[in-house]
Formats: C-alpha cells, structure tokens, sequence
C-alpha cells in the first residue's frame, strides 16, 4: 500500500513541475511559490521511471511535453527581434560558473609557468639565482717590540724590485719592525652569486676589496685621499654534482678540510677538484674525500723573451688530496677527521746557469722559479749565477732573485670535536699537525749552492724546522652566531717553524703573515642580529728561530652579511 503511494506521490509531483512553468502566477505568488526548474523535473520522471509508475516511453513523451512547454514559455518572455538587434542566449548560472572556473585555472597555471601573474615581478631565470654578500669594518692596531732586528729583508719587494747586491752601502727592502701603526681603519665587502642551471650543474662568480693581488686577504686600508677603492675577481667557477660527487673547475673556495695555519680563510684556489661526501660508516658516521689540481704559476710563453732558444715548460702546481670522517654521535655532537697530503710541485727555486746580464740579457733561465707571492719566515736565497764583466767586474751590476730553498710535500693532520655543555652552552676544540716530509737541509744547502740568505743562529747555523701545529678552543651559547644575542669567547695558540709549509698562503694577521711564528691569540663575538656580529681578536706572536721579531696585532670590527 505504501509503496503504491509513494507512486502515486511522485505523479502528482511531475504533474506540478510540468503545470508549473505554463502557469501564470502574480508577482506575491512568484515570489511564494517558484517553479520547479527542469532538472528538478527530468530527476522526478527518472524516478518515476525506476520506481514502475510509469514506462520509458510515457517517460519519453512527458519529456518531450516539457521542452516544448519551456520553449513555448521563453518565447513568449522574449522580446519582439527587430532589425540590427544582437541575440544573447540565456546561459544559465551553473554553466557560467564552470567556464568561469576553468578559465581561472587555466590562466594562473599559464601565469606561473611563464612568470607574468604579478606585475613587478622578475624573469624565469632570477628565480634559479642565489645572491649574497658581506661587508666588514675593521679597527686595526699593529705593534712592533722595540728590540725587534731592524735587518728583517722583504722578500717579496726584493724580486718585485730586482735588488741590486752589488751596489755598496744601500739596504735590501727591509720591513717595518720596531714601529707601531695604531687605528687603521680597514673595509672588506664581497658580492656574489650562485645560479642553478639544471640537470645538477651549478655555476657561481664572487667580486671582492683588496689593496692588491695578495691571495691571502681582501681586505683594503681606507684612506688615500679618500680615493675610491680596488675590486678583483675573487671566484668563478663551475660545478657538477652527480649523486655523493662534486666536481668544480675555476676559481673556487679551498675544498680542504684545513684551518688558517696552512690557508688562509680567504685564499681562492685556481683549478680543479672532486670531491664526495656521505658515504655512510654505521649509524652516525660518514666518509669524505678530496682530490684537487691547482696551478700556482706557468712560465711565460716566449721566456726568455729576448733569447731564440725558449725553456721548456716549468710550471708550478699543488695537488692535493684528503681522506675523512664525521661523526656525529648525537644531533649536536660531532667529531671530525681528515688526513690530508699536498705536494707544492716544482715551486722550489733553482740556480741559473752563468748568466751574463751585462751582455744585455734581461732574464737568466732560472728566473721563472721565484715565487709569485711571499709573506715572509720561510728560507730563501739567490737564484742567478750572474757572470762578472771581463775588465769591469768591480763595477757589474748584479740584479738579483730569491727563490725558496726547501721543496713542500705536506702531511696535514685536522681534528675537532663540538659538544653541547650544561644550559644550552657549547665547547668547541680543534688541533692541526703539519710535518713537511720534503725538509732536508743538504738538500737545501745543494740547490742553493750554499747561497741561503735567512734563517741563521748567531755562529751561521741554520735554524728551520718542518713542524707546525695549532689547537683551538671555543666557548658559547651558540658557535655559528645564528641567533640575536649569541655569543662565544675563543682561544689558540700557534707554533710554525720557517720551512714546515710554504709562507704565501696563510692567515696574514698571525705575526702579519708567513712561517717562523710562534704565539697566542683570543678573543670573543657577539651576535646584535643573524646577520650583524662584533668580533674582537688579540694576536700576539714572536719569532720562532732568528732575529728577534715580536709582533702584536689587535682587531675590533663589525661584519655584516646578507
């Protein structure tokens, strides 16, 4: 009985959504009372359909009595067409709503793809663009023991200078070394930027302050008349990282798991290395290694420029390679090791043959050996064998060059360990051994003809070494500075004898640079934001073997980064 009811009911209310759009009904009973729109009706007869009250073909007639009723009803509404009238369907709301939708979403997906969705915005290619920078403003003081040797030569403006030995009475380049210079004001500022190429290629180039080509700082000493200031070309490299591998060629950061001992922070490597990381040892530990090739000088292509018979190709380079671990034993604690072998090819220096520069040479064939850069403390001594002039030997000038007396191949041994202390604190400890297994003093006396200049006792002994080690300590809230107000205090102590490693190429504020150095330094830093930190650092060093040469070095500045 119901089940005829609920029939019956569905009837009568396709009978009202048929009636309902050919009634006419006044405005109150409009409001009151809607139509039933047609897809209310197709659902009711549907439903009629599967309930058994009526069959497809009524259903089909009753549809067809529908639309023609609607068409009818629409005509009717519609207004006389005249000549030149525009005829605009009817789309209904729910249809508008769905074009409006997909056109939405067609466009922003079209916008994102190509960059255009909001006005101001930059291309495609910025997006893959890492930009960054720092800038550092330093106060420093330099001061000299007033019983320093007044007789320490400058090596490096003595090859720059050709010194002439042979004229009487007149000093080599000498250094400063008893007078103090107090409140230098000094800028570093380096941009740069990384872009990401695609298909793990990376490519990146860095500009940067200095006074000169010194590879060991960028640092610039303001002044000079307030004369604007040296950029140079600090990195350009190109990079691949297939998997755990890396692979970079040009002028990059040091590679090197090492500390400023050995090379200073700042110093950029010409050439190529390779290099993979996280390859797993247990739970918590990961190998690491490098190997790199960096050329530190090539001899010039038409030397000797004013002979037909050129040399042969004498070309410098460093090779380098590494092998590590790290070990983290909890999220913030971790122990690091790295054994390291470099071998400073062919950058010792070599004796000429005569070479009679009063015939008009103006190179012996031995000149390509002086080093490029030098600081100072390693053992040097006279690269030409310069032919006296027959009849005015008293008389011949005798233009000179140094070059290095000891061949490099060095062992580097880094350790360091940082751990989480009580509230929050950290310690951080680090040590560095560096033994120079090509020391060899008959070597060295051999290729210099005994003709060494530097690194003597007062009975003529000569005094080196080929050992060289730090350790380091430091104490904080927060090591890297990440935060506001994150500080840390530190301290070190350094001992590098003259031949334990090649001078050019370290911290250039210990001692002012180079090897036959011994001393502390400490110092703190304070975080104002995460990228604006104070440092101060006192540097105090003394020679380790030779003349008297004591040095002090005080440094306070700002560094900000972006």
């Amino acid at each position: 009985m119901n089940r005829q009811f609920n029939r019956w009911a569905l009837a009568l209310a396709v009978a009202a959504a048929l009636a309902g759009p050919a009634q006419a009904q006044t405005g109150d009973q409009a409001q009151a009372s809607p139509a039933v729109s047609g897809n209310t009706t197709v659902h009711l007869i549907r439903l009629l359909v599967e309930q058994g009250v009526i069959t497809e073909e009524q259903a089909g007639a009753l549809m067809e009595q529908a639309r023609r009723e609607a068409r009818a009803e629409q005509e009717a509404r519609e207004p006389d067409v005249r000549e030149g009238d525009v005829r605009v369907p009817y789309i209904p709301e729910t249809v508008r709503d769905g074009i409006r939708a997909e056109v939405k979403e067609e466009v922003i997906t079209q916008a994102k793809e190509e960059n255009w969705a909001a006005p101001n915005t930059f291309p495609e290619w910025v997006s893959r663009v890492e930009w960054s920078g720092d800038v550092r403003v330093r106060n420093e003081s330099r001061f000299r023991a007033n019983d320093n040797s007044d007789l320490v030569a400058d090596y490096q403006e003595w090859n720059d200078t050709e010194y002439d030995i042979s004229v009487p009475n007149v000093f080599p380049p000498l250094l400063n070394t008893r007078q103090d210079r107090e409140n230098l004001l000094r800028v570093r500022a380096r941009f740069g930027l990384e872009a990401d190429l695609g298909k793990q290629w990376r490519t990146g180039l860095r500009l940067a302050t200095g006074s000169s080509d010194s590879p060991v700082s960028t640092t610039q000493t303001l002044g000079g008349g307030l004369s604007k200031k040296d950029i140079w070309l600090d990195r350009a490299w190109i990079s691949w990282h297939p998997g755990i591998w890396t692979f970079t060629a040009g002028r990059a950061k040091n590679p090197f798991v090492s500390t400023d001992i050995l090379y200073s922070g700042e110093l950029g490597f010409d050439g190529v290395s390779a290099g993979w990381n996280d390859v797993s040892v247990g739970e918590h530990g990961a190998f690491f290694g490098t190997l790199g090739a960096f050329p530190l000088g090539y001899i010039s292509d038409d030397f000797p420029s004013d002979e037909q018979n050129k040399k042969a190709s004498e070309d410098k380079w460093l090779f380098g390679a590494q092998l590590g671990i790290d070990w983290r034993f909890q999220e913030d604690q971790r122990f690091l090791a790295a054994l390291a072998y470099y071998d400073f090819d062919n950058i010792q220096g070599q004796r000429s043959s005569p070479c009679p520069l009063y015939a008009g040479y103006q190179s012996c064939r031995s000149d390509w050996s002086a080093p490029a850069f030098m600081q100072k403390g390693n053992s040097v001594f006279l690269l030409r064998d310069i032919v006296l002039e027959p009849g005015n030997e008293a008389d011949t000038a005798m233009p000179q060059l140094v070059g290095l007396a000891s061949e490099f191949q060095l062992l580097d041994i880094n350790l360091r360990w940082r751990t989480p202390l009580f509230n929050d604190y950290e310690l951080s400890l680090a040590g560095n051994y560096i033994h120079n297994l090509a020391y060899d003093e008959d070597e060295m006396f051999e290729r210099s003809d005994g003709l060494i200049l530097n690194n003597f006792d007062t009975n003529g002994e000569l005094e080196s070494g080929a050992d060289a080690w730090m350790v380091h300590a430091a104490f904080g809230d927060d090591l890297d500075l990440a935060r506001a107000g994150n500080w840390q205090v530190f301290f070190g102590y350094k001992y590098i004898e003259p031949d334990a490693l090649p001078d050019a190429f370290n911290d250039s504020s210990f001692h002012l640079g180079g090897t036959n150095a011994k001393g502390y330094f400490l110092g703190g830093s304070y975080a104002f934001t995460p990228d604006l930190s104070a440092r101060g650092r006192w540097l105090s060093a003394e020679e380790v073997y030779g003349q008297p040469l004591a040095i002090d070095v005080l440094q306070l500045e700002l560094n900000a980064r972006f």
